[in-house]
Formats: C-alpha cells, sequence, structure tokens
C-alpha cells in the first residue's frame, strides 16, 4: 500500500464539488461538511441554488483555486453525465484525485480517456456507486465467492426509482446519454461485474410509456436488460423510472439469486421503518461509506473499488443495451469460450 501522500499531513483536505446538477450533490455536501477533517467548496455553475452549503462559488474555474489560491486535493463531479468528462480530464491536468458520479461517462470512448488520463497522472478515479458498500450487497458476494449457493444459474435484478425531480436534464438524451436505462443499469451492472466479470452479450428492450413521453427522440422511462455470460448464466435488469411521485421512498435495488445450492433475495435499502405514507431509513448511510473509502484513497494515493475502470466497464454494458434497443438482437461484449 502506499504510503500517505505527506503534503495531506496533519491538514483537512480540500475537497471541491463540481455542479450542483446531480440529486446526489447535497448528500456529498452534508456528509462532507460534517467532517472535520475536510473543506468544502460547492461550485454551482448552472444556478440551481437549492443545494445548502457553507461555500458556494459560481463557476467552475473558481473551484480550482478556492481554498485560499490553493487547489483542492479532490474533487466530487455532479455535473450533467455529458460533462463528466471535461471535468475529470481537467481534475487529472491538475493533479486532482476524482469521485465521479454514475454514469462515468456517455459513452466508452469517454469513459476510457477518463480512466486513461487519470492514470497517466497517478490521480485517483472512482465512481459513485454507494450500493457497493452495502452490507446486503457485501453478503451476496460473500455467499457467491465461498460457493454456499453452488453454482449461480440465474439472477433477477431491478432498480426502480421515480422520475428525478427538478433536474430536468435526466431526461435529455444529449445531456444524459439517455433516460432510465442510463441512470438504472449501472449500479446493478457494477455488482454483476464484481461477482461474475463482463457478460459475454447485451440484450435489452425499452420504452416510454411512463409520464407521456414517447421514443421518438425522448428519453426511455423503463427498460429490461438480459446479460449472458460464458458459463451460461442469465442475469436480468428492470430499470424504470416507475415509483410514482407520491411514493414513500425514491426507489429501490433489489437482487434474487439462484444456484444449484440455495437462493437468495437481498433488498439493497432494506433499513428503514415503514409506516403510512413515508419510510424512514436508519443504519449505515452508503453514501459516507463511499465517501469515506474515497477520502481514503486520496490520503493514501491508492485506489479503490468503485474504480474508474468498474466504472468504464458499466458504460460498456449500458452502450450495448442501447445498441441492442437500436438493432433488436443482442450484442456481444467479448468473444465466446
Amino acid at each position: 500500500m502506499n504510503a500517505t501522500d505527506p503534503t495531506l499531513a496533519g491538514r483537512a483536505l480540500r475537497v471541491a464539488v463540481l455542479s450542483a446538477a446531480h440529486v446526489h450533490a447535497a448528500s456529498y455536501v452534508r456528509l462532507l461538511e460534517a467532517r472535520a477533517d475536510v473543506e468544502v467548496v460547492l461550485a454551482d455553475p448552472d444556478g440551481f441554488g437549492d443545494v445548502p452549503a457553507k461555500r458556494t462559488v459560481a463557476t467552475i474555474d473558481e473551484a480550482w483555486t478556492a481554498f485560499d489560491g490553493e487547489a483542492p486535493d479532490a474533487v466530487v463531479v455532479c455535473s450533467d453525465n455529458a460533462g463528466h468528462k471535461a471535468l475529470v480530464l481537467e481534475a487529472a491536468r491538475r493533479g486532482i484525485h476524482v469521485l465521479c458520479e454514475k454514469p462515468l461517462a456517455t459513452t466508452v470512448e469517454d469513459a476510457e480517456a477518463m480512466v486513461t488520463a487519470c492514470t497517466e497522472a497517478g490521480v485517483v478515479l472512482m465512481t459513485a456507486f454507494p450500493v457497493h458498500f452495502a452490507p446486503q450487497v457485501e453478503a451476496l458476494r460473500q455467499a457467491v465467492g465461498n460457493g454456499s449457493l453452488g453454482e449461480i444459474i440465474a439472477l433477477a435484478g431491478a432498480n426502480n426509482g421515480k422520475l428525478p425531480a427538478g433536474r430536468e436534464w435526466f431526461t435529455d438524451p444529449e445531456a444524459a446519454g439517455g433516460g432510465a436505462l442510463v441512470d438504472h443499469v449501472v449500479h446493478i451492472a457494477e455488482i454483476l461485474d464484481s461477482l461474475f466479470g463482463e457478460p459475454e452479450t447485451v440484450h435489452a428492450v425499452v420504452n416510454g410509456v411512463l409520464y407521456g413521453h414517447t421514443n421518438d427522440g425522448d428519453a426511455e422511462t423503463g427498460g429490461l436488460v438480459t446479460l449472458r455470460y460464458a458459463n451460461g448464466l442469465i442475469a436480468t435488469i428492470d430499470c424504470s423510472w416507475s415509483q410514482p411521485a407520491e411514493a414513500p421512498t425514491w426507489g429501490g435495488l433489489k437482487l434474487h439469486v439462484a444456484g444449484t445450492g440455495g437462493q437468495l433475495a437481498i433488498d439493497a435499502f432494506s433499513q428503514r421503518v415503514e409506516g403510512p405514507g413515508q419510510w424512514h431509513s436508519f443504519g449505515l448511510n452508503l453514501d459516507s461509506l463511499l465517501l469515506e473509502a474515497f477520502l481514503e484513497a486520496v490520503r493514501s494515493g491508492e485506489g479503490q473499488e468503485p474504480s474508474g475502470a468498474v466504472g468504464a466497464r458499466t458504460v460498456r454494458v449500458v452502450n450495448a443495451a442501447q445498441e441492442s434497443v437500436r438493432t433488436g438482437a443482442p450484442v456481444a461484449l467479448c468473444e465466446p469460450q
């Protein structure tokens, strides 16, 4: 393991949150500001104005020197998806560590360019997959890894949520790279990557029946993605913005795994108290665990999972799913073994 960066010893880490465009920006700012070992600035170039922060600057340029003229040690990229590449490449050029919201990019080419730039600059690049840290997901990884479920023969996953409110770019295919397929496939794709590696083929179907959308240029609001692996395993991902606005929670992520030795079903957000019209979560804060891992990586200079590389692989799955929608046929990701 790399030694702790001596330039960071004995002082708070300087972290800039670049953009308030993503719905997770508010959580990241709140959690970072609560830490005694971090100084935080939020850049809000789009003028959303709805993310509480002790210190906000109006432009990205200001964020690069926002700490008494000094650069941040790390940035959290929370722009719209199409804006990720430019911000990550600039951070890498300046030698600044990066945590980037998911999806890492809107194209495989952009994602790979971001990974390469950060590797060559010697800076950490992590992808913001908080569910990676859910104890339920870790229990699944252990059960698959230790063979207690036998040979895995089927897996069904669902990541369904509300249509993000107040952030219209989520339904703009140019800014987001797509719709629900982009927003709600990558979390499960990252989990599957940690369990089984890369699939051989990807097949997808989508629709736009929710919220009055059509598929004539608008973002898809629901879809089903089927992944086939070299060993014959078939996994499905149900992705949608199907949670109604009045639902008591934003949505959820569930997986059901069947093996020759047993079955395991997990709900990544099961730590909650349910009541009429409202749910209250308790227990571990997954955003906090993600930030803790990132800050540890910044201090050590050694990357951690979920890395930029896995972020790029999940973009490959999403782009293959989009191609499958266009062609109506499965898309190969790797050569059959």
